[in-house]
């Protein structure tokens, strides 16, 4: 029967419209199908997520502490030959030890030991006391070299001016055994470049004030990289001073000095900086060391903002 029905179909014509029919449902069904796997599926059937905006976690030391807004990394000494802005907010203190030791060209070291006491003070102030006195070698002798007053005074909050100017001052009253008073006057820059990235420079003058009149002008300047937020950086300093006095004032022979600098902290509030120096032409001592320990008393500063200072707008 189904046989007879078969032949009839064929005879008649309608086999091949049957055919195209089956066909044409095919690829319709064939089609569906495509335009929904391709909805869900890219470039070789990879599914396409929702993009991802991965940001680095901002470093704490880089977050904004205090009534000026400056970054929390700044109120530790950075750098032993470079200040930068205030390191001690409103009526905070903290205390440095230092020691300088200097070996010069065919001569044995002598060594600096100097105690310093900061006060932060309000509207951008910041006040220093300091007592120097000094060990030689060549006759074992240890005697009370001068004691220090400085001051500083930013002229913005932090970020309002490019490089964070801040004015430096200090006198120097010395032990007129050895040398008469002298002052000296600074210009400190810093800032952060990028992120773990910072800077330092300071243009110094420094005048004595009796005896032969000495007159000292330096530069120096520090770069520093941050490998363990509020932790440890490490980094270079270098130092170019020229002196004179009233016996030659035609020149003024030129001192260079460049090395590695590294910053320990191991708690928040104590900070060891240690800086050796090497000298670079024949005026510059052969070495000249740094170690600085310092202690910031309080509770800390407070809190920083997440957000790092590179993100605030001026």
């Amino acid at each position: 029967m189904a046989q007879m029905m078969l032949m009839r179909v064929i005879e008649s014509g309608g086999f091949p419209i049957i055919i195209m029919n089956q066909v044409k449902k095919t690829a319709l069904i064939l089609a569906t199908v495509a335009s929904v796997v391709g909805s869900a599926f890219a470039d070789n059937g990879v599914q396409q997520l929702p993009p991802v905006d991965v940001k680095a976690e901002p470093l704490r030391e880089e977050g904004l502490v205090g009534p000026y807004q400056q970054p929390e990394w700044t109120t530790a000494r950075r750098f032993t030959s470079t200040r930068i802005y205030l390191q001690q907010q409103p009526w905070e203190v903290s205390v440095e030890q230092w020691v300088k030791a200097q070996w010069n060209r065919h001569e044995s070291g002598n060594f600096l030991f100097q105690e310093e006491v900061e006060v932060g003070l309000p509207y951008r102030f910041q006040f220093d006391l300091y007592e120097n006195w000094r060990y030689d070698t060549n006759d074992g002798k240890v005697w009370h070299d001068s004691i220090a007053a400085e001051l500083r005074y930013a002229l913005a909050d932090w970020g309002k001016i490019w490089g964070n100017p801040t004015l430096y001052g200090e006198w120097v009253f010395s032990n007129h055994a050895f040398g008469p008073d002298k002052y000296e006057v600074k210009l400190l820059l810093g800032d952060q470049i990028a992120p773990r990235w910072h800077w330092g420079v300071n243009f110094i003058f420094e005048q004595e004030v009796g005896g032969s009149r000495e007159t000292e002008i330096a530069v120096s300047g520090g770069l520093s990289y941050t490998l363990a937020d509020e932790r440890f950086s490490v980094g270079v300093e270098v130092k170019a001073e020229g002196v004179n006095d009233d016996s030659n004032r035609s020149s003024l022979p030129i001192e260079v000095d460049i090395g590695p600098s590294m910053q320990w902290r191991p708690t928040k509030n104590l900070h060891v900086d240690v800086t050796p120096l090497f000298g670079v032409n024949d005026h510059s001592p052969r070495v000249e060391a740094w170690l600085i320990i310092g202690y910031d008393f309080g509770g800390g500063n407070e809190k920083p903002h997440l957000a790092p200072n590179s993100t605030r707008s001026n």
